[in-house]
């Protein structure tokens, strides 16, 4: 179907006005939005009419950092630190092959997408010796069987134990080996186009995994192929600590010096920023993915997300790896979110609509997609999510963004990245969720037989 005409709706369009229609209707032509307004829908002969009388229309969300491949690791560590969490798992994740990173990403993706996402971003940074390309290769294809964007963050760590940094010295790559499977990983799959399912980005794990070098030439490299950068900074006390020690500054400060704090750039966490570090990263535009369960499960601390706003940072939510936040599910990070800077600044500092700006054009301009998705508008693609509020979990809240940000989550009408059904009615359409799960635990009991021989 070439055309939909969604009607009868409660529209959310996240524009720059904060539109919104009590009672209204969208219409999306070859993938793009042509309409949305208030009151009935224009007469479009062969479009597929959908009358959606008790639900709300919003984009479709953002996910803007997440560790697919953790999927076939979660419920380890659980009461670990961060630092203490990932010596735990290192060792499990030394014995990842494609298998394994297939059934996870399929699964995390397909639930993502029940979730309400459209767009995700995925930083895999675990290459074992013989894998990184194939591992590459997998993910994109559960990408394109899900249905869902892609942001492919290609990561790298060249910082061993040997060299003062975290991970296992034969968990790393040498630098020379990172830089040209991260180029490669551009020129083979990277599309900048406007409609674009798939784009790559520059992604060193960690001041703490990898060495100076690497962060120099990966922004270098980012720079002069024209795609962003990413990485952890400011997630835990640790890390703080760390920088101070071996580069005798700030985690913010150091970045600054090799050339990260730039409007092409997105940091993951952030949750350990002073003011003049906020006052940095607005000033240059660099994005922050705020992952707020993931925090909290790790108790690495509450990022204070209305001061980044008003430090003109731009912000997006992230579900983070699967092993560090087992839900992964991105409706329930709007309400996180919002409890989040509640419980630091008191009711009155964030309002629902807030979060979602946050999981939608906050997300989008986060990834440097804002001129194409994360708001209902015309000429944007038509990546849309139809949330049904008729439900008992729902029932009686008058305001309809209110009853997704402080309800239940919300089951999903219909689901599209740019106008091609992925949910509908409640149900995944791209894979079936049964087969997913079995390959999944499958995935993970094979991966923990290898890690305990």
């Amino acid at each position: 179907m070439s055309a939909i005409v969604i009607e009868n709706t409660a529209i959310a369009t996240v524009d720059a006005a904060g539109t919104e229609y009590a009672i209204g209707h969208l219409v999306a032509e070859h993938g793009r939005i042509t309409a949305v307004g208030s009151g009935p829908a224009p007469d479009l002969e062969g479009a597929k009419r959908i009358d959606a009388t008790g639900c709300l229309l919003t984009p479709g969300l953002v996910n803007t950092h997440h560790h697919l491949y953790q999927w076939a690791t979660r419920g380890h560590a659980t009461g670990a630190t961060l630092f203490e969490w990932l010596t735990a798992l290192y060792p499990v994740w030394a014995h990842l092959r494609p298998e394994h990173v297939a059934a996870a990403n399929t699964a995390g993706l397909g639930h993502l997408a029940l979730s309400g996402c459209t767009t995700a971003a995925d930083h895999h940074y675990i290459y074992p010796a013989g894998h990184t390309t194939d591992l590459i290769d997998v993910q994109i294809a559960a990408a394109e069987r899900i249905g869902l964007r892609l942001h492919l963050a290609r990561g790298s760590m060249d910082r061993g134990r040997k060299d003062g940094g975290l991970p296992p010295d034969h968990l790393v790559e040498d630098l020379d080996t990172a830089l040209a499977a991260t180029a490669d990983a551009i020129a083979r799959h990277h599309d900048p186009s406007p409609e674009s399912t798939l784009r790559i980005a520059v992604a060193p794990c960690s001041p703490f995994s990898v060495s100076t070098d690497l962060l120099r030439e990966s922004a270098d490299l980012a720079r002069d192929k024209g795609v962003r950068l990413h990485t952890h900074l400011c997630e835990t006390l640790d890390e703080a600590r760390f920088c101070q020690e071996v580069h005798g500054c700030d985690p913010v400060e150091y970045m600054a010096r090799v050339g990260w704090v730039d409007a092409d750039v997105w940091l993951a966490h952030a949750v350990h920023l002073d003011g003049a570090a906020r006052e940095r990263l607005g000033a240059a535009g660099t994005g922050v993915a705020h992952c707020p369960s993931s925090n909290a499960r790790l108790g690495t601390g509450p990022a204070d997300v209305p001061a980044m706003l008003d430090a003109g940072i731009p912000v997006g939510l992230g579900v983070d790896g699967a092993a560090s936040q087992e839900a992964g599910h991105l409706g329930e990070e709007l309400r996180q979110a919002l409890y989040t800077a509640r419980q630091l600044h008191g009711p009155h500092v964030m309002d629902v609509r807030t979060p979602l700006r946050l999981a939608t054009i906050g997300g989008a301009r986060v990834l440097g997609r804002d001129a194409e998705i994360g708001s209902l508008e015309p000429g944007k693609q038509a990546d849309l999510a139809l949330w049904d509020l008729t439900g008992l979990g729902h029932a009686g809240i008058a305001d309809p963004v209110a009853a997704l940000v402080l309800g239940p989550p919300a089951p999903l009408r219909l689901l599209t990245v740019a106008g091609r059904t992925v949910v509908a009615g409640g149900e995944l359409r791209t894979a079936d969720p049964e087969t997913l799960a079995r390959d999944l635990a499958a995935a993970a009991a094979n991966l923990q037989e290898a890690a305990d021989a």
